[in-house]
């Protein structure tokens, strides 16, 4: 606003020479003014002392202040009910909002980023491009693809254990964030029970075996056994055997063709199905010096090596997948046991492989 030459007490004197019977064009030309301007202050302020003068004039500048408050908190009831049908959560959206109503309403800078609650730090902020954010949204976009149950903390650990990048997680986990790729975790409602003994754990390789069975079906409806068997030491599958049938004889030979090239186990741990309870298996196990160590009857928890891996095997791709054949199962199911033991993390033995962890230990 332009602020006059003149002050309260100049107008107010001049005011009162006018009165006293002095030519208001002698005035003009003594004080250097218009006639039109002498007019406009004695329509205004004719009648007043400085005092009173003073006073109007606060309350204009109270006036002009309170309608440009009015003015923009109304602009930004409007903006923000226009973006309202928009979700905008992440302060990235509320500045991309910010600064397309700047520049599609000719609305100022301070007024939107007060409306989207954000700061003028934020709202001006420009991200440095690297080239090695695109390198890493590229490795999220094929894990994700080609492992769809994977969420970031497999992602980080494959990177950071298998590929030996050495990535801040908090980074990878913004790029992850921003691509929307984090899978939403459904919370379980657990009853409060007992605290039960922790499952002991083996200190070495082919102390304990686990092997357990699995269900599924063909597309054509014909039901199918899988017989899974790994390494309690490292968490390693060592076998999926896929049939329609898997009698013991077919768990012996299964058990046998392992353990040419892994070695003989000290104890393997099973459930009590009646392939396992059976002479056969017991006959054999006898004979090789193994130790047959079956679970309670309902306690699957004491198996919970086999049983995690078993969810596994089931969420990362047998849940995903329809199949013709038994064949083409079986093809799967050896494709995907070489990436569980060589590529994916295992979060209960530190992150790493189970081959990474036997190569540890070696």
């Amino acid at each position: 606003m332009k602020k006059s030459r003149f002050s309260e007490n100049q107008i107010i004197g001049i005011l009162k020479q006018a009165e006293a019977g002095t030519p208001v064009p002698e005035l003009c030309r003594e004080h250097g003014m218009s006639s039109a301007l002498f007019y406009r202050w004695r329509s205004k302020y004719g009648g007043m002392d400085a005092s009173m003068m003073a006073c109007m004039k606060e309350l204009e500048e109270e006036s002009r202040r309170l309608k440009k408050m009015y003015a923009e908190e109304r602009l930004k009831a409007e903006i923000i009910a226009e973006a309202m049908p928009k979700k905008m959560v992440a302060p990235s959206r509320r500045r991309e909002m910010a600064q397309w109503v700047v520049q599609a309403k000719a609305v100022s800078i301070r007024a939107a980023y007060q409306a989207f609650g954000i700061s003028q730090t934020r709202y001006r902020y420009q991200a440095k491009l690297s080239s090695e954010n695109s390198a890493i949204a590229d490795w999220l976009i094929r894990l994700t693809t080609n492992q769809r149950n994977w969420g970031f903390g497999l992602c980080f650990l494959y990177l950071r254990n298998v590929k030996g990048y050495g990535w801040n997680h908090k980074r990878v986990y913004r790029i992850c964030r921003a691509l929307e790729l984090n899978l939403r975790i459904k919370p379980k409602k657990r009853l409060v029970r007992e605290k039960p003994e922790p499952l002991a754990e083996p200190s070495a390789v082919n102390q304990v075996w686990s092997m357990d069975f699995m269900h599924d079906q063909l597309l054509d409806g014909r039901s199918i056994r899988l017989f899974n068997v790994i390494d309690d030491f490292n968490r390693e599958g060592l076998g999926i055997e896929i049939d329609f049938l898997l009698p013991s004889e077919r768990v012996i030979r299964t058990l046998e063709r392992i353990m040419e090239w892994r070695g003989r186990p000290d104890r393997i741990r099973c459930d009590n199905g009646p392939e396992y309870v059976s002479a056969a298996l017991a006959t054999w196990t006898q004979r090789r010096g193994i130790h047959l160590e079956f679970i309670q009857p309902g306690k699957p928890q004491q198996n919970a090596y086999i049983e995690r891996y078993n969810r596994t095997v089931r969420y990362d791709w047998l849940a995903h997948y329809l199949f013709d054949s038994i064949e083409e199962v079986q093809d799967f199911a050896t494709r995907w046991l070489w990436t569980y033991n060589h590529e994916r993390p295992n979060m209960a033995i530190g992150g790493i492989t189970p081959k990474q962890k036997l190569a540890l230990t070696a």
